[in-house]
This record gives C-alpha cells, structure tokens and sequence, in this order.
C-alpha cells in the first residue's frame, strides 16, 4: 500500500526468510535498490547458480555440486565412524573443529511430532542401510540439545545399537569462558552427566 509493487513484493519475498522480520525486509529491499544493476545480477546468477548446481549427496545428503560429497569421496577420512546431524550446517560446526575425520550422515531434520515430521520424514532408513555392510563400528548422534534433537538421539540409538554398532553422543554442557552463576539447570545438568576424568 506504501510501496510502488516491485517494492512491495521484494520486501515480501526478503521477509520469508528465517531471522528476516518486515523493517529488516524493507532495509535489505531499499539496499538492493540502491546497488549497481552488476551487483544485483551477481547477486540473481549467485542464488541461480545454489538452486541449479547443488542437490544431496546420494551417500550422506551433505550439500554438494558433485556426487557424491568431497568427505564421502576422501579416502583418508575414517569410514568405521559415521557423525550423525540434522542439517547440512551442522557438518561445517564439526568441520571448523579440525578434530573429526570420519564419515557424516545428514538427517534433513529431527523427530518432531509437532510439526508433524516422524521417523520416516527423515533420513533415517538411509542410515541403516549404510551400517549393513559391518564397517562401521560407530555412530556419533550429534543433533542439537533441543527436545527434538534430543528425541532423535534415543531414536537413532535405539535403531542402532541392536546392529552392534557402538552409539555415543556428543557432550553437552558449559561453553568455554562462561560462567556457571549465568548457565541454566539443564545445561548444567547435561555438563555433570557428561563429565570426564582429569
């Protein structure tokens, strides 16, 4: 009603994606606006070029240009351990911590009754099919500590372990540098339940 309706409907295709509310959609719209038509070009050929060359990997469903992903195609990375995430994201947090070199397997998502997503609405099957060959020997569930990723966790644990194969979970508890008058019962709780000997 304020804006001529190219402006209006950019600010309402902006506003549909998540953490962007309406002021934020009309600053990112009038910022588009105010670019050189090069630099909008870039930016369409740039969002062009996500939805035409990148899909799931046919092993792991990371996000990739090629099939299958470059960690399932390395050779030097160990195939007897398999992270389990959610999303593809979750694969680039493990990655930055330089400290795990084995296999990942994407869910696409967690149980979650609520919003209607049950066991069969993730990729759940896929996994077991990739433990039937006996070369795993471990499954790490690496969801997030939310009530669903939680609830994913004892799914894939209780789908898993009657194969043989060991299932850990990542730990859960205090971030570095913080301070435990500030931290919240349960994370504290899940820090104690996780702790380890010096």
């Amino acid at each position: 009603m304020y804006y001529a309706e190219p402006v209006a409907k950019l600010i309402g295709e902006l506003s549909k994606l998540p953490g962007v509310g309406p002021k934020t959609a009309e600053r990112l719209a009038f910022h588009l606006i105010a670019q050189s038509k090069e630099d909008v070009a870039k930016l369409t050929q740039a969002l062009k070029d996500v939805k035409e060359k990148i899909h799931y990997c046919s092993v792991c469903f990371n996000i990739t240009e090629q099939d299958p992903c470059r960690f399932c195609q390395d050779p030097s990375r160990d195939s007897s351990v398999i992270c389990v995430v959610e999303q593809p994201k979750d694969i680039i947090a493990m990655e930055k911590t330089r400290e795990y070199r084995g296999r990942y397997h994407v869910l696409l998502g967690s149980i979650s009754p609520m919003d209607g997503v049950g066991p069969d609405d993730i990729r759940l099957r896929e996994l077991l099919g990739r433990l039937e060959d006996d070369k795993v020997k471990e499954v790490i569930v690496a969801t997030s500590p939310t009530i669903e990723g939680e609830a994913t966790a004892m799914y894939v644990a209780r789908l898993v372990k009657p194969l043989g194969v060991r299932v850990t979970r990542i730990a859960h508890g205090l971030p570095v540098g913080g301070s435990l008058e500030y931290v919240d019962e349960i994370t504290l709780a899940k820090a104690l339940e996780g702790r380890r000997e010096l």
